[in-house]
């Protein structure tokens, strides 16, 4: 039977049991908190006064996904492929969000827009992170360059990390142990291996948190090809620290600093696994955020510097460094229960440089000179929300760019929506037109080669219009359709004689799609959660994108202190590109379709002090590919304990 048949049958059934479980459940108390976002506007509002549908993944959910990357716990989520989550650990990540790529994601982490300025496509590595640290993330979709700048053109990633415990000491231990095994190997060997340990608490006025944690990998080869014993590891290290003082009521301060490096062996088509091709990234940071409180507003600050050092060991070895400061000031003022504004100035400085080893030479010499692979952005901002009292609410902004290598450039956005309230809960209608930018990176700008000083950036232009449904205690579900303009897109383009040049492309590029998302609470004991994306993209730029995407997860609280859940993932059929050493041209082939269905199941011993886990991923062993020539991940158990103190 069709696979996609398969895919839709699992959804609409899991719709027909909402139907089914709607008679049931009136009898039901089912105690729901209203859930509060703040990515689309830098106000806590509830979800029901928001123009966006936005996907919160919370502390408690976070917790019944134990063992799992954050980059895999995002990849469930509605609009959204990431991929390399199922390949080997050190494979790079990529962001497929309507249509779009890395460049186009902003990740947030405590407020700070992470940008890798030594990159490519100048984007945040999410290997980077450890679960572990997250408090909560929440995910915004579409254009959001008013309010977050460079890049936020299909998504923005908001990312927060775990704060201070109220008791003057807490700690926390977690230790994973698992299996890493393609569906070629049936040892079930003892391959990954992770542990966490933070301590936190408050100390009067004083807060404070330090986590440290470390993943080991093997066992997996990162081509699909790979002749044993070949294995490609995985090594991640994490360090965060933060403080914080909260002098008054109205005044408190928080800084920290981290780091976070990894190492990763790998292989590519062209040398294959016999060679020891090995990727190490070094990054560190450290911030401020003071915060100000008055009557009816607040001044806060988020100044961030970042250090990223990236080496590449293969037959084309590399070496580069950037360097970044970002700070974003910001007003918020609440003339009223109505009334909320923000006027806001980013500012960013970014610095590159690399070495390479010339063709006929062993040293490393300096390819991109940081001099001039410089470039600095101050951006003013203005948003405002207006809440009636009679279901109308209205979200809009602009931001006025600032570039030192190109100039100016004005995003707006305009989200009106509205809310009608019901006796079983609410029914919302949104629509929303907004711009956004993306930069060049510092790579496509200076690159000795490649690059191209007169490079503009890209611009993109979305439409949404969607419906959201509130069944209150019971269900939510939400559909919007998004159409996504793309102009002025950063190619590499073939000049001739064997010479290329990032240039901007005279034609616009289009995506489209629907997102459908539905949430049913069964009972007190039993949850649904399902989405699913349609995406039509250009075939210019139909990369690694399933035109079809679901996933669909069934919880289950078996008692006060067991949890299980069954999650579905279905993918559909997708183009990828390869370099033909035969033809010396580049082909395309299409990935077959696959489904995916895991297992996790949880039980809190000695006064819910200490959880035992476990995973069992691809239950069936389903063969497919992320990446052709690359492998991915067969059946593979792991085992965890948790401990709180």
């Amino acid at each position: 039977m069709n696979k996609k048949v398969n895919a839709f049958g699992v959804l609409c059934l899991g719709i027909s049991l909402v139907g089914f479980a709607q008679q049931q459940i009136d009898s039901v108390q089912v105690q729901q908190l209203d859930q509060v976002v703040i990515t689309d506007s830098k106000f806590k509002l509830k979800r029901e006064n928001s123009g966006k549908v936005i996907t919160k993944i919370t502390q408690e959910e976070l917790q019944h996904l134990q063992g799992k990357s954050v980059a895999s716990i995002i990849n469930a989520t509605a609009g959204i492929e990431i991929n390399g989550t199922k390949s080997n650990a050190g494979q790079n990540l990529n962001y497929y969000i309507r249509g779009g790529r890395n460049r186009q994601v902003v990740v947030l982490i405590d407020g700070i827009a992470l940008t890798d300025a030594s990159q490519i496509s100048n984007d945040y590595d999410l290997r980077l992170l450890n679960a572990e640290q997250v408090e909560s993330i929440e995910i915004l979709k579409g254009a959001s360059s008013t309010l977050y700048g460079s890049g936020a053109a299909t998504a923005v990633i908001n990312i927060k990390l775990k704060e201070a415990s109220k008791r003057s000491i807490s700690a926390n231990f977690r230790s994973v142990i698992g299996s890493n095994q393609s569906q070629n190997d049936k040892s079930y060997n003892a391959e990954d291996f992770r542990n966490s340990v933070s301590i936190n608490g408050t100390l009067n006025k004083f807060n404070y948190l330090a986590s440290f944690g470390n993943q080991f990998t093997n066992g997996l080869s990162s081509l699909s090809s790979g002749i044993e014993p070949d294995k490609d590891a995985f090594n991640s290290v994490n360090g965060l620290l933060k403080l914080g003082y909260q002098f008054s009521n109205n005044f408190k301060i928080e800084a920290y600093g981290n780091f976070d490096d990894f190492k990763a062996d790998f292989d590519d088509t062209y040398s294959g696994p016999e060679i020891d091709d090995v990727s190490e990234t070094n990054q560190y940071r450290i911030g401020v955020s003071p915060e100000f409180k008055y009557k009816n507003g607040n001044i806060t600050l988020n100044a961030a510097y970042n250090n990223t050092k990236r080496t590449i060991n293969s037959s084309y070895p590399a070496i580069y460094k950037a360097e970044s400061f970002v700070s974003d000031i910001f007003n918020r003022y609440q003339f009223n229960e109505k009334f909320y504004t923000v006027l806001g100035l980013n500012f960013q400085q970014n610095n590159m440089e690399s070495f390479a080893i010339p063709y006929g030479s062993s040293d490393f010499e300096q390819n991109i000179n940081p001099d001039n692979a410089k470039f600095t952005i101050i951006d003013p901002y203005a948003n405002m929300v207006y809440i009636s009292d009679f279901g109308l609410n209205i979200n809009a902004g602009a931001r006025l760019n600032n570039h030192s290598e190109y100039g100016s450039h004005l995003v707006y956005s305009l989200n009106p929506s509205f809310k009608k309230t019901t006796n079983f809960g609410y029914i919302k209608a949104l629509t929303s037109y907004s711009t956004a930018y993306i930069t060049p990176s510092l790579y496509q700008l200076f690159e000795p080669t490649y690059g191209n000083a007169n490079l503009k950036p890209e611009e993109n232009a979305t439409i949404e219009l969607g419906t959201e449904l509130n069944i209150k205690d019971k269900a939510i579900f939400s559909i919007v359709y998004f159409n996504r303009k793309e102009t002025n897109f950063i190619n590499f383009v073939d000049l001739g004689s064997y010479v290329y040049q990032y240039e901007n492309v005279d034609d616009s590029f289009n995506s489209s799609g629907i997102e459908f998302t539905g949430d049913f609470v069964l009972s007190k004991e039993l949850k649904i959660k399902s989405n699913a994306t349609y995406t039509k993209v250009e075939d210019d730029l139909n990369l690694r994108i399933p035109e079809f995407k679901v996933n669909a997860s069934i919880l289950y609280n078996v008692s006060n202190r067991a949890f299980m859940s069954l999650s579905y993932q279905f993918n559909d059929a997708r183009t990828d590109a390869f370099f033909n050493d035969i033809t010396y041209t580049t082909d395309k082939i299409v990935l077959k379709s696959y489904s995916l269905l895991d297992f996790y199941i949880s039980h809190k011993l000695i006064n819910n002090k200490v959880t035992l886990f476990a995973n069992v991923t691809n239950i069936l062993n389903e063969k497919y590919e992320e990446l052709y020539g690359y492998s991915t991940l067969g059946r593979n158990v792991s085992l965890g304990l948790n401990i709180s103190l």
